[in-house]
């Protein structure tokens, strides 16, 4: 072991067994802890928000905005006020935009300029603080806009509405792109589910002349029938599902030249199940290029696309595993040298940056070891690095760092505790770095990305709940089933813990790929829930097992064919070390997760009847052949090809197991786990003579949003006050 990697893990060792003490005497309610609640941000200390201009920190506050950190890094004296939100609405035509509430969302779109971009009541405006005037604006079209998506360079606006793209120029001229979308028919938005790093269905080139977008036909896709019942009579409201196994829905890819009203589509063959993603430009704007994987999933092509003709260029790499590749990145070309790109790919095992050229040649690889890069920030192009977040300290930290292109040198810019989150400067130069361990709410520091320079933007705050009576909070780690895999849990204590009591504890769980629970960022992310539990008297735990992300391909794959199987067998590792805690009722376990959690917290109820008493599964997974193609397929195969592992992970044949108090909650609006997983599982449960309970939200998708969350969170902490305690 190197010398950093035995400081890194001394490090986390103190951490691990650093608890998080009460400080004071008040009591929450869920109205204080809930984002949806009514005290929630009245208990929450102030925000620094902050913007790039080009590379100086400006301060946005509500009603101005200040210069925080010049282009050379220095601290700014007080009083270096650039505008107000007076200034602009002085200058602004009210009668026809309205008024700019706010300066917090304000955008500096010229690095060198002296302009704000922000958005009115109608539209967007430029402001010139040294001319004092409005410099551009434009309106924003009416009705419900589905996406939007403003130009570099030229601020052209795409937007979508009723499933159609239309354009709307700097200088205020409308283009129509497509005419015959519909739901069944969409255009700019996001395809496969939002599935492959998928977020988004309009792209616009470098300099904002031309714009490539998604065309999705999902009419041969079966409708699943959800329901409307905010009308006298309720109506359909269904949506396009393509089950595991069934028909999916066909996606191309068309380029958009304003200039000619023109539109090409890529020629990239059958698009039958065909997946098409990570789409990115060159820097000239005359090639698109994107990965290309088959339904299988076993196989990503990097492909070239000329974008004025559509013509196939070539593909650039390729990539294949057996279990399934996951493209989740586009590639980025280096400011400094358009002939060369960066790639992230988990090749290796681990995901890493690598360099290639425009003829697919592999030049290098920038980043290699058994940790994750997590993000890319972007490119320092004074210094020719790399600047990105990765976990290399601990799997349960996201640290900066900088690895220059050339060399491969790798640098870290942060304290190397805790967990970052990070934007960085236009020329890449400073970081403004808002960070927390488990002791440290938040602070932000700028961060020069050459040397590591930092400079205190907002000091240290330790909590914002100095008032409140917050439990114990430790972190540490245990061996999975397997017995050699590090796992990462939470442990939180009742307030006011009497080491001589037992007391009732819940296990919350997620548990699935593309997600985890623990980490070294304040209170070791303890969900605010997790608060609320602790201060009615339980014990919560909570341990990230085999199958969540951030731990390598291994880690996250090994439940590949067999959902459910390794992660549970994790858990139950998990409560043989809660086991082992003398104030642990080992008589009054619970189990709580949402989504995937969801279908943990039944299987787990169901497999292990003995163990829990009490479980509350929110939106869950009940047979893996009622998910959508995607992510189903990646992780499941089809039902055709893996008839075994479908049959053995689908807990409907386990609904006779269950013993204890479950109760399901689901919206009744889900389109992510549709209602046919819950009800056919109460109709198993009927058929074997178990009781489950169920609560519907009306109107609620896959997640309760607003008040609803509050109400959601008192249901879920009443059902283990009745039946847990």
């Amino acid at each position: 072991m190197t010398n950093k990697k035995l400081i890194a893990a001394g490090l986390l060792f103190l951490l691990a067994h650093l608890p998080i003490m009460a400080q004071g005497t008040k009591q929450f309610t869920l109205d204080d802890l809930m984002w949806g609640g009514s005290n929630y941000w009245n208990i929450q200390p102030r925000s620094v928000f902050t913007a790039w201009w080009g590379d100086r920190l400006v301060e946005t506050k509500v009603e101005e905005l200040s210069l925080l950190f010049d282009n050379k890094g220095k601290k700014v004296e007080k009083n270096a006020a650039l505008c107000s939100l007076a200034d602009i609405n002085a200058a602004l035509d009210t009668a026809a935009f309205g008024k700019v509430r706010t300066l917090t969302g304000a955008a500096f779109p010229e690095s060198n300029g002296t302009v704000v971009r922000v958005r009115a009541d109608k539209g967007t405006v430029d402001y010139d603080w040294t001319k004092k005037q409005i410099v551009f604006s434009m309106l924003r079209p009416e009705g419900n806009l589905q996406a939007t998506k403003t130009a570099p360079v030229t601020s052209a606006l795409a937007y979508v509405k009723d499933y159609n793209i239309y354009i709307r120029t700097r200088e205020g001229k409308d283009l129509t792109v497509t005419t015959d979308g519909t739901r069944e028919l969409q255009y700019g938005l996001t395809v496969h589910r939002n599935e492959f790093g998928i977020n988004e269905g309009l792209f616009w080139s470098p300099k904002g002349n031309l714009l490539a977008f998604y065309r999705m036909d999902q009419s041969m896709v079966t409708d699943f029938p959800l329901i409307d019942i905010f009308h006298r009579v309720a109506q359909l409201a269904p949506e396009k599902y393509p089950m595991a196994g069934m028909t999916s829905h066909k996606v191309t890819v068309g380029i958009f030249n304003p200039a000619t009203g023109q539109t090409v589509y890529l020629k990239a063959g059958d698009p039958t199940d065909r997946y098409f993603t990570n789409i990115a430009w060159s820097p000239d704007e005359s090639t698109v290029y994107m990965f290309e994987l088959p339904r299988t999933q076993d196989k990503a092509e990097l492909v070239a696309y000329d974008a004025a003709t559509g013509e196939r260029k070539g593909v650039l790499y390729t990539e294949t595993n057996a279990r399934y590749v996951e493209p989740m990145n586009p590639i980025v070309f280096l400011p400094w040298d358009a002939g060369k790109f960066v790639m992230q790919s988990r090749r290796d095992g681990y995901n890493h940056f690598y360099l290639f050229d425009t003829t697919g040649k592999q030049l290098a690889q920038l980043t290699k070891g058994a940790f994750e890069v997590i993000d890319f920030l972007g490119f320092n192009e004074q210094a020719k690095s790399i600047v990105y977040l990765a976990n290399e300290q601990s799997p349960v930290r996201h640290n900066l760092y900088s690895v220059q292109v050339a060399s491969g040198k790798r640098q870290l810019l942060d304290n190397g505790e805790g967990v970052h989150r990070a934007s960085l400067s236009a020329g890449g130069r400073f970081l403004c770095d808002r960070w927390s361990k488990p002791d440290t709410y938040r602070q932000v520091d700028f961060v020069n990305t050459s040397n590591g320079k930092k400079q205190v933007v907002q000091e240290r705050i330790a909590t914002p709940w100095a008032d409140f009576n917050v439990p114990e909070i430790t972190g540490g780690s245990i061996k999975a089933a397997d017995g050699t895999t590090d796992l990462y849990y939470r442990l939180v204590k009742p307030v006011g813990f009497d080491p001589a009591k037992k007391y009732p504890t819940v296990v919350y769980v997620y548990g699935g790929p593309h997600a985890n629970n623990v980490e070294e960022s304040w209170n070791f992310a303890a969900r605010p829930w997790e608060i609320y539990m602790a201060q009615r008297g339980y014990v919560l735990f909570v341990i990230d097992n085999r199958g969540s992300q951030y731990r390598g391909f291994d880690f996250e794959s090994c439940t590949h064919r067999h959902l459910g199987d390794i992660e549970m067998k994790d858990q139950l590792k998990g409560v043989e070390f809660l086991k082992t805690l003398p104030y642990v009722d080992a008589d009054r376990l619970g189990v709580h997760g949402w989504s995937f959690g969801g279908y943990m917290t039944t299987n787990l109820m169901c497999s292990y009847p003995d163990v829990f008493k009490v479980g509350v599964a929110g939106g869950p997974v009940i047979d893996w052949k009622y998910y959508e193609v995607m992510y189903g397929e990646r992780y499941m195969d089809t039902p055709q090809e893996n008839p075994d592992g479908y049959e053995s992970s689908s807990l409907l044949p386990k609904a006779k197991n269950l013993k204890g108090r479950l109760q399901i909650i689901v919206g009744l609006n889900d389109g992510t786990c549709v209602l046919q997983h819950s009800l056919a599982f109460l109709r198993a449960c009927e058929d074997a003579g178990t009781q489950p309970d169920y609560f519907v939200y009306p109107g609620q998708e896959h997640n309760m949003m607003g008040r609803d969350m509050v109400h959601l969170h008192e249901r879920i902490t009443r059902y283990f006050d009745d039946y847990l305690k």
